[in-house]
């Protein structure tokens, strides 16, 4: 098929629309062509790996996700629809949706270990003076959150809870950084607020 226009009745040729060379690869491998496979690595790892790592930090993880990744592509390429977009958007969209899931495990993973941590300080001989003094603080903690905005209590729990960083924050709620640091900082002096603390 000839691509072009008219101008003033002038036949002027256009360059074709470009070629999806990555979903015509996930096209191979959805009927199991190792060697497009390969291809499709060779060309898209470095990129998918960086995405990783920008969301996870911890390179080792990084690594371990992007095989995850790569074995989902494997798996499930003939699920992939070019009418609806294109090929390496598909493979960045699973990239991102993985890492963003391994933070998400890692934080129920440390909440685990907090709440465990918690029950052996429970069981640790304090004095009750202390121990009362230990809960009327965290209900106070607790109630303060709770008079925060749904986006700063967020913010502020999965860093201060959650042990994320502002960037991982970032990528856990699609907000923009800046966004994110806004929304810790008037979160923080909302939160000294309710808690009648000044400085």
């Amino acid at each position: 098929m000839l691509w072009g226009m008219v101008i003033d009745g002038v036949d002027v040729p256009e360059d074709p629309p470009a070629r999806d060379h990555v979903a015509e690869l996930l096209g191979r491998i959805a009927a199991r062509d190792e060697g497009a496979f390969a291809q499709l690595y060779d060309a898209l790892s470095p990129r998918v790996f960086g995405l990783i790592l920008r969301v996870l930090v911890n390179r080792a993880h990084s690594e371990e996700v992007l095989l995850e990744v790569f074995l989902e592509i494997w798996q499930s390429a003939g699920s992939f629809a070019p009418n609806k977009g294109q090929g390496r958007t598909w493979v960045m969209t699973i990239a991102h949706r993985r890492a963003v899931d391994r933070v998400r495990s890692a934080q129920s993973s440390t909440d685990r270990d907090e709440r465990a941590g918690l029950r052996e300080l429970a069981t640790a001989p304090v004095g009750v003076d202390e121990q009362v003094e230990l809960r009327i603080e965290s209900r106070r903690v607790a109630r303060a959150l709770e008079a925060l905005p749904e986006v700063q209590r967020e913010a502020l729990t999965l860093a201060y809870f959650g042990g994320s960083s502002q960037s991982e924050i970032s990528a856990l709620t699609g907000a923009a950084l800046g966004t994110i640091k806004t929304r810790m900082r008037d979160g923080l002096s909302r939160l000294r607020q309710e808690m009648g603390v000044t400085r």
